[in-house]
């Protein structure tokens, strides 16, 4: 027999003051970032290791066969220098790295925009990606259709997809205690709601 009740329930419109929330925890700006690391390519890292032990070299060299007597070319002095260097390269390869993983998943050429921050001078191909990327699209978790951010409902299937005060269906954060906008006492009884999945393609 079917169940009405149960049917609101899981398009997300069951009635009572209760919150929406979402069913899983909010994530931290720790977990973010590690998920940002994670599409930097095993390949970059191996370049950066790379362009940090070049630049760990070169210093070597430089000190070793100096034969200008010049404090400058010391080991305590050029030893700063190098490791800064080496830094500043190895951070630059694995922007490219990160800029080519992202590019992929946001839907925009992997290739195009990796080239643009190899050859553009003075990292500007880098720094233009991240003023032109596009956002991320994002998945409905029950029927796998494409969301914008902001959505409060799927589409194609009605999901709900984010919080929202039962008294001024205004959105609200899924951890908040009492409604921002006109103080509703949300209370310890939630229901879940469904979290949209970012896109791995």
């Amino acid at each position: 027999m079917h169940d009405p009740r149960a049917a609101q329930e899981r398009s997300g419109f069951a009635g009572g003051n209760e919150l929406w929330r979402f069913e899983m925890p909010v994530r931290n700006e720790t977990s973010r970032f590690m998920d940002e690391i994670r599409i930097i390519s095993p390949w970059a890292y191996f370049f950066a290791f790379l362009g940090f032990a070049a630049a760990g070299a070169a210093i070597v060299f430089a000190t070793l066969t100096d034969k200008t007597g010049d404090r400058f070319y010391t080991l305590p002095v050029l030893l700063p220098l190098g490791l800064l260097g080496g830094i500043i390269i190895a951070c630059y390869i694995l922007l490219i790295g990160y800029v080519n993983g992202d590019a992929a998943r946001r839907g925009m050429s992997r290739l195009g925009w990796t080239l643009l921050a190899i050859f553009i001078p003075h990292a500007l191909g880098i720094v233009l990606y991240f003023v032109l990327r596009k956002p991320r699209t994002l998945n409905c978790p029950q029927c796998s259709a494409t969301v914008e951010l902001g959505f409060g409902f799927c589409p194609r299937c009605r999901c709900r997809l984010n919080a929202v005060c039962p008294k001024c269906q205004r959105s609200v954060n899924a951890s908040d205690k009492f409604c921002p906008y006109c103080g509703f006492d949300f209370g310890a009884t939630v229901n879940p709601v469904s979290v949209p999945v970012p896109s791995q393609s």
